[in-house]
């Protein structure tokens, strides 16, 4: 089968490798759509996967073989690889470790995964699709599941006002979320005009330009002079985290979503008088999936303008695809489709 296998730093090579077999407790995906996540453009950017490994954790795909002792699965069963909840011992190092470090460990699953024609995964594994969500909609589930996690780890109550620091996948997607939860008004800065039409065709209340206007002064005086009662970071760029922080309401809530990998500068003394909360989220956990999975179906979440053809790449493209990802761009998802 044809798979893009991680080679070594920036180094996505496509060629033939076996097709994975189930064993008897495992069940094979004919994989129809994986969409390339943020966490794996940093993984390609900052080397910290093995080499020969296979990425790719956002998919969708029709069960294609059933090991002997399967039997929560058929064949031809619509399925996204993650969701399934683990057998006690078997969760992953992120929910059994104290001092869980995902930058130092990097990937520690090193099994075929999403960039590839077919995977191979545990019974438990996967989530079955309904019919009223597509595999390609599938393929953003697990990108849906962790906004539903950050939301539902935020404090956000109903009613309040909601900032969101960020329109790329997570930030539209927290967005959606945010007014699922009740928020009564969203209010996004992002600094591509592109990505602020879209925020605003999802329903963002306000839409601020953080490369016109200072983004701090711009969200408080869109909240009335107090703040947002929750600020969802989804940009990880150098002047955000402090943004959120000293843009925040006093006794507010500030949701770290988006990771940055280099320091960022904080100057506490300008935010600390407001005794307020700091908030880390990281993935998901399979009651995450079955919301997000609900929150497709009923339409809560829209996907489509996240999915247009323009955005649908073939998997020779992979490197050329990460290459883009990796600069600033008005991308704001792409998706293999195989």
């Amino acid at each position: 089968m044809r798979a893009a296998v991680y080679k070594s730093k920036q180094n996505l090579v496509v060629e033939e490798i076996p097709t994975p077999e189930p064993q008897s407790d495992e069940v094979q995906i004919k994989i129809s759509h994986s969409a390339i996540c943020g966490t794996d453009v940093h993984v390609y950017l900052y080397d910290i996967a093995p080499p020969d490994t296979v990425l790719g954790h956002e998919f969708a795909g029709e069960i294609s073989k059933v090991g002997s002792d399967v039997t929560r699965f058929k064949v031809g069963d619509r399925v996204i690889g993650l969701g399934g909840t683990p057998p006690p011992g078997k969760e992953s190092p992120l929910r059994r470790q104290d001092q869980y470090n995902y930058r130092l460990e990097g990937i520690t699953n090193t099994r075929t995964r999403g960039y590839a024609e077919y995977t191979v995964a545990k019974e438990w594994e996967p989530l079955r699709l309904p019919d009223q969500v597509s595999n390609l909609e599938g393929a953003l589930a697990e990108p849906c599941a962790i906004v539903t996690r950050a939301v539902r780890l935020s404090n956000q109550k109903l009613g309040d006002t909601v900032a969101v620091l960020g329109a790329g996948p997570i930030g539209l997607l927290c967005l959606q979320a945010a007014k699922a939860a009740g928020a009564t008004k969203v209010i996004v800065s992002e600094p591509s005009e592109a990505r602020r039409s879209v925020a605003l065709e999802l329903g963002a209340d306000a839409v601020v330009d953080p490369t016109s206007q200072d983004p701090v002064k711009a969200i408080i005086e869109l909240t009335d002079g107090a703040g947002p009662h929750v600020v969802y970071e989804c940009a990880a760029a150098k002047p955000t985290l402090h943004d959120a922080l000293d843009m925040v309401r006093r006794k507010g809530n500030v949701m770290l979503v988006a990771l940055a990998w280099e320091d960022v500068p904080l100057l506490p003394v300008d935010w600390a008088g407001k005794e307020i909360q700091l908030n880390t989220t990281f993935a998901s956990e399979p009651y995450d999936f079955k919301v997000a999975v609900d929150l497709i179906a009923s339409k809560k979440f829209v996907l489509e303008p996240l999915l247009s053809d323009t955005d649908t790449i073939e998997l020779k493209d992979i490197q050329e695809a990460f290459e883009s990802l990796i600069k600033p761009s008005n991308q704001i998802q792409m998706v293999i489709k195989f």
